[in-house]
């Protein structure tokens, strides 16, 4: 124990409950998570635990794995301050001489004074909505064109399809037909532009597993049978978006859209903290009020000596983590339109004309599949 108080406990071959429990109360982050790292197969018998706590309240939890020369941080997508990591670090590079660099592959972190030479690069994004307390006020909220947009659709569909409903379901009350409906609409729409869905067999059973721990999913239905969804997670008072997708019969409805909305202002009725649409910078995440949080590779090294003595990781990670922030400025540029200057007006056209590009090449490589 130190003059802060502090105490640092380490776990070898399993990671009680406490620590599962302390991740938790710490980050509330699906990525953060025990159970994310369980279901995706990332426990194992090599993975390690390290807990920091001040007064007996835990203050950073991490699993990780020791590769040769290096030491690779687990959870991702939470905040770390500058102190918790130097703590980390530490800890590492006195228990393990062998270890010469660690990586915190997604993080959000704040560093001033790090004393250990290190490098950290945008490598993706987070888009986030922090909720309001209610769905007035987020209605409020959006801009004009977005509650016009939702209103107008939301009545068309009443209109046109009054059997039209939507609802959510958590945990055990999850329809495992309802989730391989949307998963369906999705590999549908991933097919229709000649690309293959992410979501295999096996990812599909991923989500499944996830879903009975973790699990809220909306659906919207029409006449009793499923239209449209989203797959969600929920971790303490944050939810987690992973799959929208929609049946194409309704591609003029702007259904997906319309069924983000309807399950945020769900959240919101459940005294939600954040709802996190996740990476991809998709014009919808932006209308519907989210904020771009951008998230860091950090790689901490032991020494000058051993940066150096890794040049060509350190030089593949500048050229991803300038690669990163280069595409994600043209994109941001491009979709802002109040932004009048020509870098903008190029980069929107750039991005629009390459977005053109590839629509034509999936019409006709559709147009030869049904001639064959």
């Amino acid at each position: 124990m130190d003059k802060e108080n502090i105490t640092i406990s380490t776990y070898q071959c399993s990671i009680p409950e406490l620590v599962q429990m302390e991740m938790e109360q710490l980050y509330q982050h699906r990525y953060a998570s025990y159970e994310q790292l369980k279901v995706y197969g990332h426990i194992m018998q090599d993975t390690k635990g390290y807990v920091a706590r001040k007064g007996g309240k835990a203050v950073g939890a991490l699993l990780y794995r020791v590769e040769p020369g290096k030491v690779r941080v687990l959870n991702e997508q939470m905040h770390l301050d500058e102190e918790e990591i130097e703590r980390f670090v530490r800890h590492v590079f006195n228990d393990y001489q062998s270890i010469h660099a660690i990586s915190f592959p997604v993080v959000q972190a704040d560093i001033r004074r790090l004393p250990f030479p290190h490098q950290q690069f945008h490598s993706t994004q987070d888009i986030v909505l922090d909720l309001p307390s209610t769905v007035d006020e987020y209605i409020a909220r959006l801009g004009k064109s977005t509650r016009s947009y939702v209103k107008r659709y939301l009545n068309k569909l009443k209109r046109e399809h009054p059997s039209f409903s939507f609802a959510v379901y958590a945990n055990d009350d999850i329809k495992e037909e309802h989730v391989r409906a949307i998963i369906g609409f999705n590999k549908a729409r991933m097919s229709g532009r000649n690309k293959e869905s992410y979501i295999d067999e096996q990812e599909e059973c991923r989500i499944l597993d996830l879903l009975k721990l973790r699990g809220f999913v909306g659906v919207a239905t029409i006449d009793g049978k499923v239209c449209a969804g989203t797959i969600n997670t929920c971790f303490g008072k944050n939810y987690f978006l992973q799959v929208i997708a929609h049946d194409p019969v309704y591609d003029d409805y702007g259904l997906g859209t319309l069924c983000c909305y309807l399950t945020i202002c769900e959240c919101i009725a459940r005294k939600g903290n954040a709802y996190h649409f996740l990476w991809g910078q998709y014009e919808y995440k932006y209308r519907l009020l989210g904020v771009q949080r951008d998230l860091d590779h950090l790689v901490v090294y032991r020494s000058r000596m051993h940066m150096l003595a890794k040049l060509p990781m350190v030089a593949g990670m500048a050229y991803d983590g300038y690669k990163y922030t280069a595409r994600s400025w043209l994109l941001n540029k491009a979709r802002r339109k109040d932004d009048s200057s020509f870098v903008a007006s190029l980069a929107f056209h750039l991005v629009n004309g390459v977005r053109d590009a590839k629509r034509a090449v999936e019409r006709l490589l559709r147009r030869q599949q049904h001639v064959a």
